[in-house]
């Protein structure tokens, strides 16, 4: 082995492989969880709409392919608190989200929630046939 096939293994690790089907699903709850943080942060918001803001991100979010189930919560009291002329821009946190995605019979559940003042995306569980 000359230095460049050392080089290579130390980059790659011992040994590739294809994704499997549990990093495919955790994969796809990443790609949610993106969609659903960069298309609605920004958005203006007040404690009246937060509901129908609710149920559009989750519909959206569900529209994509191997997502179960997406859960949004809009913590309008924070909201209120913060609200300037009658409304806020959403931010991470202001919300707290689940996502369910279900590819090839892996069922990822993932969580959004504040820790230490940053909207952390988490995996909760992964639970495979």
């Amino acid at each position: 082995m000359d230095s460049s096939d050392a080089d290579s293994a130390e980059r790659t690790g011992p040994a590739d492989s294809d994704p499997t089907d549990r990093d495919a699903a955790c994969f796809e709850a990443g790609i949610k969880f993106g969609a659903l943080y960069h298309q609605f942060a920004g958005t203006p918001v007040s404690p009246e709409s937060a509901p129908s803001l609710e149920t559009a991100m989750e519909d959206a979010i569900e529209n994509q392919p191997f997502c179960e189930r997406v859960t949004v919560d809009i913590l309008t009291e924070k909201l209120a608190a913060e609200m300037t002329g009658g409304y806020t821009e959403l931010t991470g946190r202001f919300m707290e989200v689940e996502i369910v995605v279900d590819h090839e019979g892996v069922e990822v559940v993932t969580r959004m929630e504040m820790e230490d003042g940053y909207p952390l995306m988490k995996i909760d569980s992964v639970r495979e046939p």
